[in-house]
C-alpha cells in the first residue's frame, strides 16, 4: 500500500503530494488524516506530514519510493481531523481528494496580516521633558513635535506619528536605539461586522414550549450524551432563542459552536441578534468577505479567539479546536447542497463531523426536508415540535386567489384584485408589505393560462422542459413530444411559458400605487458589499412601504410592521423538472407566509395561483406540514424517489458532444450489466440530456440510478470512477460528477 502525503497544509499547496510506501506494521493505522514522519529530500531529513490519500498503485518507479518512518499518533490536530473529513467527503460524494481538501481548507495563508503599531515611551516624563527642552534650544522642530505628543499621551499610534505628525522613520529608529521608545506590533483582525450598541439588551424569557426543548438538550449536554436533534417549529415560534440558550451551555463547557444560515441576506439580522447576546465572541464567514477578512476569521477560530461562527455552507469547515455544537437553521434549504465538486450535502457532512468531534447537531425549520423528517420518524434525530408563535403573535390569514378566475373576469394584471385591495389597506394604516416573486427553478415549463394545465411527462410525473427546437423533453427519462399550441384539456390557445422579473414588478407597482415607497432586493440592488444590509435595514427601519424580491426576502427575516405578504406566481416552482418541486413549493409558500404578522398586528397573505386545489398549495395555506409530508411521501414511494429510495445522478460532461454520448452510453451499459443482479436495484434511467443539456461549452448527459441500498450506489460510483480511468486515456478523458439524493 502507498500513501499520498502532504507536508504543507495550505490551499496553494494541496496538489503537492508525495507518495510513500506504508510498512506492513503501519497498514492498519495509516489512514487519511494521520500525522506521519517521513524522510524528505536528498538528505532524508525527518519532517512531519499528513496522509491525504491511499492507493495500491505506485505513481513512480517503486525503487524510488521511500517508506514512512513512523506514525505520530492519532489524527487529533485540527488539520488531521479536517483531512479525515475531506477523505470521507471524497468517498461518500465522489470527487478528487484535492477538491475535497480545498473545500475543507479553503483559506490561503498568503493573505497579508493586518498589523497595528504603537509607539510607547520607556523614559519617565521628567527625562522626556529634558529632551524636549534640549530639542527646543536646538530648533529641532520634528523632535519637538514628536516629544510634545509623546509626553502628552504616553503612547502614540505609529500611523499617526508618520502621517499627521510627519515624523520620519529614521527619527523613530534613532529614539528606539537610544532606548527612549519602543514600537509594539500587534495583529489586528479585520472585522466584517461593526457591531452594535449592546446597552439595554435583555435576555429573552423562554415560553414553556421553548423552555422544555432547551432544558432537554441542555440536560443531554450536562450528562455527556451525544445526540442530534430536529426542531420543527412554525415560523415565528422562537427557534433562535432556543439555539442561543443551548449555545450558552456549550460555551460554559469550553467548546465552540458553528451556526449555519442559508443566505448571505440573513447574515446581518442573525448576527445582530447573536452579537447582542454574545458580543465579540462571534465570528462571521461568508462569500462576501474580502480575502483578508475571511482569513482573519479563520485565524480567530483556529486560535481559539472566537467561540461562535455564523455563516452559510462553507462555515461548516471552521477549524475550531473543540466544536461542541453545529446548528443548521432553515435546514431544508437547497443552498446547503453544493452544486460543484464535491457535490456534498451540508446536513450529512455536519452529522459526520459532529460524530468525529463528539459534538451534537441541531436542525431547525418550519418546513423540514423530507429526508430530515424521515430520519426523525425513524429515531435517528430527536424530534421536537413548536406549534405556536412566540409572544402574542398569531398566524396570518391566508387568501388563496385563483388566477384563472381573475383572467376570466378581465383582470390581466399580475396583481389580483384581492392583493391590490390589501396593499391599499396596508398603505393607509402605514403598515408594510412584502411581494415575493416565486422564481425558484424556473426553466420554461408550458402551462395553460385558462385552466392551469401543466404539460408533464407521463412516465415521471415531472413537467416537460421547453426547448428552442420547438420540442418538450423530460430530463429524467428522455420522453419527447412537439411543442403544443393548444391545451389538451380545455382546448385553449393560451399556452405560455412565461417569466417576469423584479424590475417589471416594481414598475407595475409604482404605476398602481404611485405614492408608495418601494425597495427591491435582487442581484442588481445588492452588488455592493453591504447591499443586503442596506436594503434590509431600510425596510426594518420602516423607510419603505413595500419590499419586492425573490427567495432571499422570505427566509428567516423578522419585520414586525410587515402585515402583508403577496406571493406572485406561486406555481412557478411547482412544475419545474425536479422530483422535489412540490416539496420546495410547499416550503417557499409556508416560509413566505411566515413573514407576515410577526408582531402584535394581524397579518394577511395572498397566494396567487393557477392551481388552487394542488395539495402543496392547500397544505401550505393551512401551514399543515404533517398532511403535506404524508401526501408527498406517498408520491415518493410510488415513484421510487428519495427518501423512499436512494438515488444517484451521474453527470458526464465533455466539450465533444459525440464523446459525451459515447461515454454515457458505455457507462449505462456497464451499470446495467454489472449491477442488474443486485436485489436492491430498482431503476436505471438514461442516459438523457442534462438540465441544461449544454453549459459553459460542455455537453452534459445524465444517468439516474434508484436503489434501496446507499452502499450499492457508492459501489456504482467507485466503479464509474474506475471505468473512466481505465477506458479513457488522458487525452480522451471525460469528466463525471456524482449527486447523491
Amino acid at each position: 500500500m502507498y500513501a499520498d502525503i502532504i507536508v504543507d497544509i495550505s490551499a496553494e499547496n494541496l496538489d503537492k503530494t508525495y507518495q510513500y510506501s506504508i510498512p506492513d506494521a503501519l497498514v492498519d493505522t495509516a489512514v487519511p488524516g494521520t500525522p506521519v514522519v517521513i524522510p524528505f529530500g536528498r538528505g532524508n531529513r525527518s519532517i512531519k506530514g499528513f496522509i491525504v490519500g491511499l492507493s495500491d498503485i505506485p505513481k513512480i518507479d517503486q525503487d524510488k519510493i521511500k517508506p514512512i518512518k513512523s506514525i505520530e499518533g492519532k489524527a487529533n490536530s485540527i488539520d488531521s481531523r479536517m483531512i479525515a473529513l475531506a477523505w470521507w467527503i471524497k468517498e461518500q460524494f465522489g470527487s478528487t481528494m484535492n477538491d475535497a481538501l480545498r473545500t475543507v481548507i479553503p483559506v490561503k495563508r498568503s493573505v497579508e496580516a493586518k498589523l497595528s503599531k504603537t509607539i510607547k515611551s520607556l523614559e519617565e516624563p521628567e527625562k522626556l521633558t529634558c529632551r524636549l527642552e534640549e530639542a527646543e534650544k536646538k530648533h529641532h522642530v520634528a523632535k519637538v513635535r514628536f516629544l510634545t505628543e509623546l509626553i502628552s499621551s504616553g503612547s502614540l499610534d505609529y500611523g499617526l506619528v508618520t502621517g499627521k505628525l510627519g515624523i520620519s522613520t529614521a527619527l523613530i529608529r534613532k529614539f528606539t536605539e537610544e532606548g527612549v521608545i519602543t514600537v509594539e506590533t500587534n495583529r489586528v483582525y479585520r472585522n466584517p461586522f461593526n457591531g452594535t450598541d449592546r446597552n439595554g439588551y435583555v435576555k429573552p424569557v423562554l415560553n414553556p414550549g421553548q423552555r422544555s426543548i432547551a432544558d432537554e438538550i441542555i440536560g443531554d449536554l450536562e450528562s455527556g450524551i451525544r445526540r442530534d436533534y430536529l426542531i420543527h417549529g412554525i415560523t415565528g415560534s422562537g427557534k433562535t432563542e432556543i439555539y442561543m440558550e443551548v449555545i450558552d451551555k456549550v460555551l460554559e463547557q469550553g467548546r465552540q459552536v458553528i451556526m449555519l444560515i442559508p443566505e448571505i441576506a440573513l447574515t446581518y439580522q442573525t448576527v445582530k441578534r447573536f452579537y447582542m447576546r454574545f458580543g465579540d465572541r462571534i465570528s462571521i464567514i461568508n462569500s462576501k468577505l474580502s480575502g483578508g477578512e475571511r482569513y482573519d476569521q479563520y485565524l480567530r477560530a483556529k486560535n481559539g479567539e472566537a467561540d461562535i461562527v455564523i455563516g452559510p455552507r462553507s462555515a461548516l469547515f471552521t477549524p475550531f479546536p473543540n466544536p461542541g455544537l453545529i446548528i443548521i437553521d432553515e435546514e431544508h434549504e437547497s443552498s446547503y447542497n453544493s452544486e460543484s465538486a464535491p457535490r456534498y450535502k451540508a446536513g450529512a457532512v455536519a452529522l459526520k463531523r459532529a460524530e468525529m468531534e463528539n459534538a451534537s447537531v441541531i436542525l431547525g425549520s418550519a418546513t423540514p426536508s423530507m429526508e430530515s423528517y424521515t430520519m426523525a420518524k425513524a429515531g435517528r434525530l430527536k424530534l421536537f415540535t413548536l406549534d405556536k408563535r412566540a409572544g402574542n403573535a398569531s398566524y396570518p390569514h391566508i387568501h388563496v386567489v385563483d388566477m384563472r378566475k381573475e383572467m376570466k373576469e378581465k383582470n390581466r394584471s399580475i396583481f389580483s384584485r384581492k392583493l391590490k385591495e390589501l396593499i391599499s389597506e396596508k398603505l393607509e394604516k402605514h403598515e408594510q408589505s412584502i411581494l415575493f416573486l416565486n422564481r425558484r427553478g424556473y426553466s420554461g415549463f408550458l402551462s395553460c393560462r385558462s385552466c392551469g394545465k401543466v404539460i408533464k411527462c407521463p412516465h415521471c410525473d415531472i413537467s416537460l422542459t421547453v426547448h428552442n427546437d420547438s420540442t418538450m423533453v423530460c430530463h429524467y427519462c428522455g420522453y419527447t413530444i412537439p411543442l403544443m399550441d393548444t391545451c389538451p384539456d380545455c382546448g385553449s390557445k393560451y399556452m405560455a411559458s412565461f417569466g417576469i422579473g423584479t424590475q417589471k414588478v416594481e414598475e407595475m407597482l409604482k404605476n398602481d400605487f404611485p405614492g408608495a415607497d418601494v425597495l427591491r432586493l435582487d442581484a442588481d440592488t445588492t452588488k455592493k458589499k453591504n447591499g443586503y444590509e442596506e436594503v434590509l435595514s431600510k425596510f426594518a427601519n420602516q423607510e419603505a412601504d413595500i419590499l419586492i424580491g425573490t427567495q432571499m426576502i422570505v427566509k428567516g427575516h423578522d419585520f414586525h410592521n410587515c402585515t402583508l405578504v403577496g406571493i406572485l406566481m406561486a406555481d412557478m416552482s411547482l412544475f419545474v423538472p425536479d422530483f422535489r418541486s412540490g416539496e420546495r413549493t410547499f416550503q417557499l409558500l409556508t416560509q413566505a407566509s411566515g413573514r407576515a404578522g410577526r408582531g402584535s398586528k394581524a397579518g394577511d397573505v395572498v397566494i396567487q395561483t393557477y392551481n388552487p386545489d394542488n395539495y402543496c398549495i392547500q397544505t401550505a395555506a393551512r401551514a399543515d406540514y404533517l398532511t403535506f409530508y404524508s401526501d408527498e411521501m406517498a408520491l415518493r414511494r410510488t415513484m421510487d424517489y428519495p427518501p423512499a429510495r436512494c438515488m444517484l445522478v451521474i453527470s458526464i460532461e465533455d466539450k465533444d458532444e459525440a464523446k459525451a454520448d459515447e461515454a454515457a452510453r458505455g457507462l449505462a451499459t456497464r451499470i446495467r450489466t454489472y449491477f442488474s443482479y443486485e436485489k436492491e436495484m430498482r431503476k436505471i434511467l438514461g442516459p438523457v440530456p442534462g438540465t441544461p443539456a449544454k453549459a459553459n461549452d460542455l455537453y452534459i448527459r445524465i444517468i439516474i440510478i434508484k436503489a434501496g441500498d446507499y452502499g450499492l450506489l457508492l459501489r456504482i460510483k467507485n466503479d464509474t470512477e474506475q471505468f473512466l480511468r481505465t477506458d479513457f486515456d488522458d487525452e480522451n478523458a471525460v469528466s463525471a460528477g456524482f449527486t447523491f439524493n
